[in-house]
């Protein structure tokens, strides 16, 4: 890096980004500490000029840019470098991410890199695997704690769904809070198998936990033929994907009512849904949807440190069917 050659304004942003990081991190650091959580963010854009997100693992560094035309590579890693030595981090344990906005099949099974190493976190009274080095997206969507925190309560004696399940999470709380049966739903085989890891790492029974790797819609198709039925289900699918063999092209401003109507196909008469997206232009259409009731929850879903001014993280809405 040449140094010479960099604005003095990203020096500034430097020192603006690391004294916000630290002061949050003081905040933070200690009730989680108390709560045995160890993933949580210090930082999201909250600075106009300082297009960063800034995620603590536990130890370790997750730092990304949302990138734009404008982003020149030497911006992240003096960001990164700066947010490091404010919280004694090692380089080794900094990870940095270009985030890009649009369709872009969700980011999620993009693959940056090819360590294959995953680190154990904690959540409350579970563990998780996530990988900070290998892609995007870490394999746990700390966003979601209070969301999987109420599924647990809400679980017990229920089959429970986790449709787009990832790597299990959802399906982990449900287990401990004493569903009857869960299905985690993904097409990725390395989410699957991410998912069988988590649950063996929270010691829960495979023979009622059940892990199938399918399209999300060959699944739904499948679930009505052999008459599945569940009482509880979380579907937080990506705002796009794309099937390129089959040619399968998922967007969810348009496909969510066909995708909810479908699920609720196979919910039990006062099962549960819980729908949520993280797209920051979702308009919701669900007027056609035979429910009993359809309530917008996202005030209660956000934790603490992803409360921000500038965006919603995600939105959520519990479904009566």
């Amino acid at each position: 890096m040449n140094y010479k050659t960099i604005p003095k304004q990203f020096y500034r942003q430097q020192e603006m980004l690391a004294n916000r990081v630290k002061k949050r991190f003081k905040h933070l650091r200690g009730r989680f500490a108390r709560q045995n959580i160890d993933v949580f963010r210090l930082y999201d854009w909250d600075i106009p000029e300082i297009r960063a997100v800034v995620d603590w693992y536990g130890g370790h560094l997750v730092i990304g840019e949302y990138m734009r035309r404008q982003s020149v590579p030497e911006w992240l890693p003096l960001m990164g470098r700066a947010v490091a030595q404010i919280l004694n981090v090692p380089m080794e344990n900094v990870h940095l991410k270009e985030r890009r906005a649009g369709n872009q099949d969700g980011n999620r099974y993009t693959r940056i890199d090819y360590t294959n190493k995953k680190i154990v976190l904690r959540e409350r009274d579970l563990k998780f695997l996530v990988n900070p080095y290998d892609y995007v997206d870490t394999g746990l969507f700390s966003d979601h704690r209070d969301t999987r925190q109420i599924i647990r309560k809400t679980s017990a004696g229920k089959d429970f769904l986790n449709l787009y399940g990832y790597t299990g999470s959802f399906s982990c709380y449900a287990a401990k809070g004493g569903a009857r049966s869960t299905l985690s739903v993904d097409r990725s085989e390395s989410a699957i198998q991410w998912a069988r890891e988590n649950m063996s790492l929270n010691r829960i029974d495979p023979t009622t936990n059940k892990l199938t790797q399918a399209h999300t819609f060959d699944f739904l198709k499948s679930a009505v033929k052999n008459k599945q039925r569940f009482d509880l289900a979380v579907v937080d699918p990506p705002s796009y994907s794309t099937t390129k063999i089959r040619n399968m092209f998922f967007d969810i401003t348009r496909d969510h009512p066909r995708l909810l109507k479908a699920v609720i196909n196979i919910i039990r008469p006062g099962g549960d849904l819980f729908f949520s997206t993280n797209h920051q232009k979702f308009e919701l259409r669900m007027d056609e949807l035979n429910v009993s009731q359809i309530k917008e929850i996202t005030a209660i879903t956000i934790p603490e440190d992803f409360r921000s001014k500038r965006k919603t993280i995600h939105r959520c809405w519990h479904i009566t069917v």
